[in-house]
């Protein structure tokens, strides 16, 4: 089996293409990205290639299975070009149109495509959200924008190419000594912002149990989307008391404030529409992906991934 993975050097892949090349049956796994990781492994082949390119119809010939999982998720990664929203949006969207137009024109069998939890309509108040949810970003949230935009996208493409066997995987926040600098920050920091009662509950999973979901869409009939958390959920203020003995509350108008001084004059954090999806409720159902993926995760509570991260 041979195996392109876009999104090379993200923090997800870091962890899933090790785990790839273990795998006895895995002939080669070939790495998308425009950085290079400075990763070499026997079977491992890293392109420099941006995933707008067209050319990259060459390096997908006879390929079984592409991993989607090139996306700019943090604008900041974008240096100096951070508030180029029409760069941003190009890259996810357009870029994602043409990894999956071009997986099915190569002749590949099997898509997996990393989505998110963000591209549900929020608040799901007390009721958790099945892969039907209504889709909906919050306004200004650009990265859950994007991820509705290709979704959106997706359910047309998966109509006209039925041959081709699509799974979308939506992890609510991945956490894991390789998580995004922005969360583990959230969750070093020993401050945390005060947010209205009844305080919103959100969930998480660990890197190890997202890579594990994809391995499982690797040999499964599976098709379509499916959700991956923990089981239970909690507050951020339950969890940062989990992390630190004695966090210390914050204003939510100063918490933005201070992302926004970072963020706008010192190029420093990240988008400041990350902080208002903290203000809303989000817990998933992951019925489907236990039954029908067989996903077992191996930290299926909030404090199990606290304590592994």
């Amino acid at each position: 089996m041979r195996i392109l993975v876009t999104g090379s050097t993200s923090h997800l892949a870091r962890v899933l293409i090790p785990r790839l090349l273990d795998m006895q049956d895995v002939e080669e796994v070939i790495g998308i990205d425009w950085r290079d990781s400075g990763f070499f492994r026997p079977r491992y082949t890293e392109v420099l290639m941006d995933v707008r390119s067209p050319q990259l119809a060459t390096i997908m010939t006879g390929v079984d299975v592409v991993v989607h999982m090139a996306f700019v998720v943090m604008q900041g990664d974008l240096g100096e070009k951070r508030r180029d929203r029409a760069l941003a949006r190009d890259i996810n969207v357009n870029g994602s149109k043409n990894v999956l137009t071009l997986a099915a024109r190569c002749g590949v069998s099997r898509l997996i495509h990393l989505s998110s939890a963000a591209v549900y309509t929020l608040p799901t108040h007390f009721k958790r959200a099945s892969e039907s949810h209504p889709r909906s970003a919050l306004p200004g949230f650009a990265y859950a924008e994007d991820k509705v935009a290709v979704e959106d996208w997706l359910d047309e493409f998966e109509t006209a190419h039925p041959e081709l066997r699509v799974v979308r995987l939506r992890p609510h926040l991945i956490l894991g000594p390789q998580a995004q600098p922005f969360l583990r920050t959230l969750l070093r920091c020993p401050l945390y912002p005060v947010l209205r009662d009844p305080q919103p509950v959100v969930q998480c999973v660990h890197e190890e149990d997202v890579a594990e979901a994809i391995d499982l869409a690797l040999r499964t009939e599976a098709r379509g989307a499916f959700n991956l958390a923990c089981s239970d959920s909690a507050s951020l203020r339950t969890m940062q008391r989990h992390v630190h003995w004695l966090p210390l509350p914050l204003p939510m108008l100063i918490v933005g404030a201070l992302a926004k001084a970072g963020w706008n004059w010192l190029g420093t954090g990240t988008d400041p529409a990350w902080l208002g999806t903290l203000q809303y409720a989000l817990a998933l159902d992951t019925t489907r992906a236990r039954r029908e993926l067989g996903w077992k995760p191996k930290h299926d509570s909030w404090r199990s991934v606290l304590d592994a991260c």
